[in-house]
């Protein structure tokens, strides 16, 4: 600032001030290049909106149609495998053989497409026949160790405990259909592994009235082993939609979902007559009433099956990525249906756990889409 006295220009110099409150102003001036919350709203919404523009309409369709049967077709299952047991069925490989004996319903699917020329079969290989056994065998066993588990847990601890399947399915998917796995993924995998723990812990509490500790332990692994096999049986037909069928179009789904079934209920069927026979089935019939039951294994076949069909629609439409976390968010909508319906105890424990779960569910959506970013960057 200059001065003027009697003609001689005089000038005042500023000394900067050393003050923590000038620093804290100065600072506080600087234009603040962050992102606003608007901003990054803004960029999810044009991302969202690029991702959909660039897929047809009928992609989209398909994969909301296989996601919805997923996630409302598999709880309701698994509900009404508890109330088989609740009812007075007793049968593991009973409640196995009506999971696969809706098999005809993919094929009665396929057979409009193949008579309006939409679609033709797949030839046959040895490979692919191959396959189709090897699935149907794994899914067989599948069905088997979750009849089991069923039978000694309540459906919600079931379920929970049925969470594995999504660290399964990322640790499958990356050793055998080559999945990216990124460090929130991994984590998603230790979170959801204690929230397994959790359950474990609180296994004193919601033991069911007649079920033994021995009982319970046998219940508890077998489902932690059913969701392995679960995982990997979304591996491997990601495999088989990769390097045999290909991804043509979604009819092979359907091909693959009656094929598969087809040999499930083979190896189910040889597994029930050996066992306990055909007629146990009367016999639980006239303890159970025959519309209850006739009900319950008819909706037990066809829920098992749509589910089981979006889950591959899933992962043919996307990547075992996909139909793992689908199968993760039916978790807490088994639990509390389970809660509302049979009225199954929701301990302190529990809830950790169900809480536990839904946080690993979103560290894996956020580790895939961290993933999935820097690919298309």
């Amino acid at each position: 600032m200059d001065e003027e006295d009697g003609g001689h220009r005089h000038h005042a110099i500023r000394v900067a001030s050393s003050s923590p409150d000038v620093a804290i102003e100065e600072e506080n001036t600087k234009p603040d290049h962050s992102p606003s919350l608007r901003q990054k709203a803004a960029e999810v919404i044009a991302a969202s909106l690029e991702t959909y523009r660039s897929r047809p309409f009928s992609f989209w369709l398909l994969l909301c149609l296989s996601s919805g049967a997923m996630l409302t077709a598999f709880p309701a299952s698994s509900l009404l495998s508890r109330l088989y047991y609740n009812d007075g069925g007793q049968s593991k490989w009973i409640l196995s053989w009506a999971a696969v004996a809706g098999w005809p319903l993919p094929a009665l699917l396929l057979l409009p497409l193949y008579l309006l020329g939409r679609a033709s079969p797949t030839p046959l290989s040895l490979a692919l026949c191959s396959w189709y056994v090897l699935l149907g065998f794994l899914s067989a066993a599948d069905n088997l160790m979750y009849a089991w588990a069923y039978a000694y847990l309540p459906a919600s601890t079931a379920s929970l405990v049925a969470a594995s399947s999504l660290a399964f399915s990322a640790l499958f998917g990356r050793a055998i259909a080559k999945n990216r796995l990124s460090l929130s993924s991994l984590n998603a995998i230790v979170v959801i592994t204690a929230g397994v723990v959790v359950v474990a812990l609180d296994s004193g509490s919601d033991r069911p009235p007649g079920v033994t500790a021995r009982q319970y332990a046998l219940g508890f692994a077998l489902d932690v082993l059913g969701s392995a096999l679960h995982g990997l049986i979304f591996a491997l037909s990601e495999l088989v939609f990769a390097r045999v069928l290909g991804r043509r179009s979604f009819h092979v789904v359907l091909e693959q979902q009656a094929a598969v079934s087809l040999c499930a209920f083979a190896f189910t069927s040889a597994g029930l007559a050996a066992a306990e026979g055909f007629p146990a089935m009367r016999r639980e019939a006239a303890r159970f009433g025959e519309a209850a039951y006739a009900n319950v294994m008819v909706w037990t076949a066809v829920t098992f099956q749509l589910g089981v069909l979006g889950g591959t629609g899933a992962l043919f439409l996307a990547s075992t990525v996909l139909a793992g976390v689908l199968n993760a968010v039916r978790v807490p909508l088994t639990s509390v249906a389970a809660v509302i319906w049979f009225h199954d105890p929701m301990s302190g424990f529990k809830i950790l756990a169900l809480v536990i779960t839904v946080w690993g569910f979103a560290s894996y959506m956020v580790g895939h889409a961290s993933v999935k970013k820097t690919s298309a960057s």
